[in-house]
């Protein structure tokens, strides 16, 4: 592969990653895999989703090693939650 091309889907990747919109916030998900979501910033305040950040922070502290929120649960359960909170 061209160098050209190695960069170029560098930068898109970048760009793509960058890309969170006004009042949302970036996590990663997933049991081994993490997949990355764009939630509400209203998110947060729930009471179930607390409960989710907690369990991060028990088991990743402060550093994350994707570089935003990394949420310790499986993809099934964390789609379960946002769908009732985009519900409500």
């Amino acid at each position: 592969m061209a160098i050209r091309q190695i960069l170029r889907r560098s930068l898109s990747n970048e760009r793509r990653l960058a890309e969170v919109p006004k009042r949302h916030l970036a996590v990663y998900v997933g049991e081994g895999e993490k997949k990355r979501y764009v939630i509400p910033l209203s998110y947060l305040n729930h009471p179930l989703f607390q409960e989710l950040l907690f369990q991060a922070k028990e088991e990743f502290g402060f550093h994350h090693p994707m570089g935003g929120i990394t949420i310790p649960c499986s993809e099934d359960l964390f789609i379960d939650l946002t769908s009732s909170l985009s519900r409500t």
